[in-house]
């Protein structure tokens, strides 16, 4: 067994061997699990995809007179101003509301959906100025009762994300085996079986990668778009207790993460708004999560192919929480472009990029090698017996 403290040493001297998980799968195949335990040090997994449930943390420093900021809109999208005076959160999902203010200070609603929360935090990130207008409520210790400005990154105290889902471990195919086409958060669905969306990355996917979440825990450091984050707590919808296969890989959606980072530091590059017709916006988001090899069970997890992984085939033409299922195809099927579905061939897409997702992982490999980047001890496991609670109440 080694130790964090061991590999930390190795990175700091330069010793420190470290792959890909793309690398180590190669690896794993020529020298088998004990020889490869032997020889690597690190592994970096990495992953591109929609994560909605993202969103960023501002504090915009007092106006004078001071205001208790209780509506904003950031370049038109609103801002949550529900916690102290001038702090906001910022949804990725959150959607423009208006496009302009009559003299009185009167919005006019003009929906504009293409653009939402997560194109805000991308101008932000970009060096970008983004046009700021908030109502207060007026008290004796904050009188102002409006304020227009436009604020930057460099603007502003405090701007990093906190995001509260990301990272799923393994997800769904979606599918439509209806007469008209569906909007949805994988986006457009075809009808009869007209196409197949998955969003995931498969064996490369990091939480694949650790199935029990033994290697990574709070306090974890890893790669937020484009700069250093952190694993700070399970994240929403964690289901740990999902079914799984006998190499322990959940055979649907099982454990999120929820991840914050110092959004100042990030890059557009790796922070990307983007919108699904007629459903919303979302975000895209580079993640990337450094493993220490600390012994060969490590290595086992790792060596997982597409083959070995499966995702349920879902029908979204059915309008309820839990919907039909198609069965299960596995990610090598996925990633060929076809499967069948009850004997009829349909196309496969994915909303993840694989090669983004190499480009997180090699990015990452880079500042280990280079020594900027060393890994963390977690503080806390996370929690491996979380149930999934619905709201299953009567129509």
């Amino acid at each position: 067994m080694r130790t964090i403290a061991e590999i930390n040493e190795k990175i700091l001297s330069g010793k420190a061997t470290v792959w890909t998980i793309e690398e180590l799968k190669s690896k794993v195949k020529k020298l088998g699990i004990k020889k490869t335990y032997e020889k690597v040090d690190v592994i970096c997994t990495g992953t591109f995809e929609p994560m909605e449930s993202s969103g960023a943390i501002l504090n915009l420093g007092h106006t004078d007179p001071p205001m208790k900021i209780r509506k904003c809109w950031l370049d038109g999208v609103p801002a949550y101003a529900g916690f102290g005076a001038v702090d906001l959160y910022l949804g990725a999902t959150a959607l423009s509301d208006y496009s302009s203010v009559n003299d009185n200070g009167e919005n006019f609603p003009s929906h504009t959906p293409e653009k939402g929360g997560s194109h805000v935090i991308e101008n932000l990130i970009a060096g970008k100025s983004v046009s700021i207008k908030a109502i207060g409520q007026v008290t004796d210790c904050y009188p102002r009762a409006s304020f227009e400005s436009s604020i930057t990154a460099t603007t502003i105290n405090q701007f990093y994300l906190y995001n509260p889902r990301n990272l799923y471990q393994n997800f769904i195919v979606g599918v439509n085996g209806g007469d008209r086409t569906l909007y949805t958060y994988l986006g457009p669905l075809l009808p009869r079986l007209g196409n197949a969306v998955y969003s995931s990355i498969g064996a490369m996917s990091p939480l694949l990668n650790d199935p029990n979440l033994e290697v990574v825990g709070i306090g974890t450091k890893i790669f937020l778009g484009g700069a250093q984050g952190m694993i700070v707590w399970e994240g929403t919808q964690h289901f740990p207790l999902q079914k799984r296969l006998p190499n322990d890989t959940p055979i649907g959606p099982a454990s999120t993460l929820a991840l914050v980072g110092d959004a100042k530091k990030m890059s557009r590059e790796w922070v990307r708004g983007c919108y699904f017709k007629n459903y919303g916006s979302s975000l895209m988001l580079g993640v990337g999560i450094p493993f220490p090899v600390l012994s060969e069970k490590v290595i086992e997890h790792c060596a997982v192919e597409d083959e070995d992984i499966v995702a349920p085939v879902v029908d979204f033409s059915i309008p309820r929480r839990v919907r039909p299922s198609f069965g299960l195809v596995n990610y090598a099927q996925l990633k060929h472009g076809k499967i069948k579905i009850e004997g009829q061939t349909v196309r496969v897409a994915s909303v993840a990029s694989m090669y983004l997702g190499r480009q997180v992982a090699e990015t990452l490999k880079k500042w280990i090698l280079e020594g900027n980047f060393t890994l963390s001890e977690p503080v806390a496991p996370l929690r491996s017996d979380s149930s999934f609670i619905s709201q299953d109440g009567l129509i």
